[in-house]
């Protein structure tokens, strides 16, 4: 089970096209994800909206469109994903995984 602060794999995809364009519209982030997969673009825009519900990302009006900008940073979400891995793998106990890793 995935905990709410982790985005799903098709959200995280266009979260990482915003980590690396820093903010972008609906057509920006879908020409950023273009190079690993096609997108529609309603498929792009309702991922986004989602991740903006979710509180992962902020959108601001900019003339027709909205551009998307993260909240979410790769460190803070690095570390969600690891401490659900502990909690979720290792009973909790980073000394586990850290057995686990050697």
């Amino acid at each position: 089970m995935r905990p709410r602060n982790i985005p799903p794999p098709l959200e995280l995809v266009c979260l990482q096209a915003l980590w690396d364009l820093g903010e972008g519209s609906v057509h920006q982030v879908r020409e950023a994800l273009a190079a690993r997969r096609e997108f529609a673009y309603t498929t792009v825009l309702t991922l986004l909206d989602r991740l903006e519900k979710r509180g992962s990302v902020k959108r601001r009006k900019q003339g027709r469109s909205f551009v998307y900008k993260p909240k979410l940073s790769r460190e803070v979400l690095r570390k969600l994903a690891v401490k659900d891995l502990v909690d979720s793998l290792f009973d909790g106990s980073r000394a586990k995984l850290r057995r686990y890793l050697k």
